[in-house]
């Protein structure tokens, strides 16, 4: 058998979201929240995936369907479950993903309207990285064959949206940019935790938050290093929450710069939002961001924020730097002084929280629906 139903089946879904790269970041967490929410809308959805177990799938709903997949034979177990359901719309969130959900659809000869969800800049990426001429010129070839056969594309914000057409060839007459559902009830009851970290006490020296993975893309060693110039000049510690590859790169750094005692490489924790929440500023030091989810928890705290003004999201986010500063991207100084002065004059927490109200889940779950035309602009089921 290739499938395994674990609730009741619909037929005839709404909408299918497919996953099954399935890990613990953010384009898993976006897509659960992107189910739930559609689900609380009174549409018919299903969550496709390649294993019963993954993070975040125990806050689903009982009327969102998540149906397993045989993993050894993906395309034929995912086109015998769109031929059974016939969605409206189907949408998938990974590379690997999207050429066999568009496979499995064109086999399953189905109207179903397959749509690409993009969260990160594929080209930009491309470009920034230590790849031949040549194999650039492949790659992106390979990725537009894959893209003119989608319906459509979901980009998670306007620098997706220009990456997509720019350098990817789409036109934006099939480009919906749609803001993430990243802000849960939920997400206000975590962040009461505590923490349970020292530096994170009241009355303890001010603490500069940085999440995100070890690795080239964060950028986290421009973190330390502006880091090292604050501390130079007035009392405060770091926090970074991650983990990768650039661990020891960046715990020597610390090292040599003479703030070891001060900056705590914490790893991954369980609840990120009580940290955020506590912060005196996070810090966003990226090259390049799809979006910045991370961010726009911070923002909906109320916490202070200073960003790299990367491609693509945080000027989005902070729109051009009215909620929070931006600074120059791969430079330290620029980073400092835009932590001191967010800490010499933080911004009032309302204020900052107004960056969070796009980004609700029940309101990007709308736009999506409007977006994909499961609902008109008035909220009237479509048929």
């Amino acid at each position: 058998m290739n499938a395994i139903t674990r609730t009741t089946p619909h037929v005839g879904l709404d909408v299918m979201l497919f996953i099954t790269q399935y890990g613990a970041g953010g384009v898993e967490r976006m897509m659960v929240h992107t189910a739930r929410a559609f689900a609380e809308r009174g549409l018919r959805v299903a969550l496709v995936l390649a294993s019963p177990d993954g993070a975040y799938l125990d806050s689903l709903p009982d009327s969102v369907q998540q149906i397993v997949l045989d993993p050894r034979h993906l395309e034929k177990a995912l086109t015998q479950q769109l031929v059974e359901h016939n969605p409206g719309v189907a949408i998938s969130a990974k590379l690997g993903d999207d050429r066999t959900l568009i496979d499995a659809r064109d086999r399953a000869t189905v109207d179903t309207r397959v749509f690409f969800r993009v969260g990160n800049p594929l080209g930009y990426r491309l470009q920034a990285r230590a790849i031949n001429p040549l194999g650039r010129w492949l790659k992106l070839r390979q990725l537009r064959a894959l893209y003119r056969r989608a319906d459509g594309f979901i980009a998670v914000s306007k620098g997706n949206r220009d990456d997509l057409r720019d350098r990817l060839s789409i036109p934006e007459s099939r480009i919906h940019v749609l803001p993430n559902p990243v802000i849960t009830p939920e997400l206000y009851q975590s962040a009461a935790e505590d923490p349970g970290h020292p530096w994170l006490r009241p009355g303890a020296a001010p603490v500069v938050l940085g999440v995100g993975g070890l690795r080239q893309q964060k950028d986290f060693s421009t973190l330390i290093k502006a880091f090292a110039e604050v501390r130079s000049r007035r009392e405060c510690r770091l926090i970074i929450l991650g983990e990768g590859r650039q661990r020891d790169r960046l715990t020597r750094l610390a090292a040599r710069l003479g703030i070891v005692d001060d900056v705590d490489l914490a790893g991954w924790q369980g609840n990120s939002h009580a940290y955020m929440a506590r912060a005196a500023v996070f810090a966003l030091s990226s090259r390049w961001e799809g979006l910045g989810n991370v961010m726009i928890e911070s923002a909906a705290f109320g916490t202070p924020i200073v960003a790299t003004d990367c491609p693509y999201g945080p000027r989005e986010i902070l729109q051009d730097g009215r909620y929070g500063e931006l600074v120059t991207t791969g430079d330290p100084t620029a980073l400092a002084r835009g932590i001191e002065r967010t800490l010499d004059q933080p911004p009032a927490k309302a204020h900052t929280q107004e960056a969070a109200a796009p980004y609700r889940m029940e309101e990007s779950a709308r736009r999506y629906a409007v977006a994909l035309g499961l609902e008109g602009a008035d909220g009237a089921r479509k048929h």
